[in-house]
């Protein structure tokens, strides 16, 4: 059975999608194969990887039977992924849970990629989902919602969360110019896994339509991270 995890951030700009994509393709280099589900309406996933022109199908042609399974799966950059449907007007809970027992024998994790917020995208990103990242810069607003989000995936039953704190500058928390760490633990009430420090390559790299590759010191905090979510020990990346 796949390992299902949904990564959500409250609000918007904060990296959540680039923080899903280089999870995976940090969980696929180490030999797992890995299914990226797209939530975000504003379809993010196919663009950084580069295969925006190659989609047919969504996920939900295939949980209404407009399309089987396999059709609405892609690959590109070493990773599966579905892209999302432009409403979720006609979809359930149950239309994604239906597909994720469809698709999950064939794969070790599933990353669900919530959209921003705590609406219904965010309640069908859960309907599958048995863990969490939350994903927040360390400023107030950020942190704020990534506060809710997390409460709002425990009302949802996903109860088992983990913040990812993305783009951190030791400067600046040094200076007192963004939240220190433990401000941003304690403001989120949500258990460290992992920090990503501040990377001009990686805004670049999503802007290029091709995530870095995993020689890249880019990747190095994602390799990391990667290996935590597997219960591998590894420390945590902050330069």
């Amino acid at each position: 059975m796949a390992r299902r995890i949904v990564i959500a951030s409250g609000k918007g700009g904060v990296g959540k999608t680039t923080v899903c994509v280089a999870l995976g393709k940090a969980l696929a280099a180490a030999g797992k194969k890995v299914l990226l589900l797209d939530f975000d309406n504003l379809r993010s996933i196919d663009l950084m990887l580069g295969a925006a022109g190659d989609v047919v199908f969504d996920w939900g042609d295939a949980a209404k039977g407009r399309c089987g399974v396999a059709d609405a799966v892609l690959e590109a950059d070493g990773l599966a992924f579905m892209t999302c449907p432009p409403d979720y007007d006609v979809l359930t809970n149950d239309d994604v849970k239906r597909l994720v027992r469809e698709v999950e024998p064939g794969y070790d994790f599933l990353l669900f990629d919530a959209p921003a917020g705590i609406g219904r995208g965010l309640s069908l990103a859960c309907a599958a989902a048995q863990k969490a990242l939350v994903v927040a810069t360390p400023d107030l607003v950020c942190v704020r919602a990534a506060c809710r989000a997390a409460e709002q995936m425990e009302s949802l039953g996903v109860r088992n969360s983990r913040l990812v704190i993305n783009r951190a500058v030791y400067r600046d928390i040094r200076r007192k110019k963004l939240l220190n760490i433990d401000d941003v633990i304690d403001e989120t009430g949500v258990q460290l896994i992992a920090i990503i420090p501040e990377d001009k390559n990686l805004r670049r790299a999503g802007m290029s339509g091709k995530l870095f590759a995993p020689r890249n010191l880019s990747y190095e905090p994602f390799r990391r991270l990667a290996k935590r979510i597997q219960g591998i020990q590894a420390p945590l990346w902050f330069v």
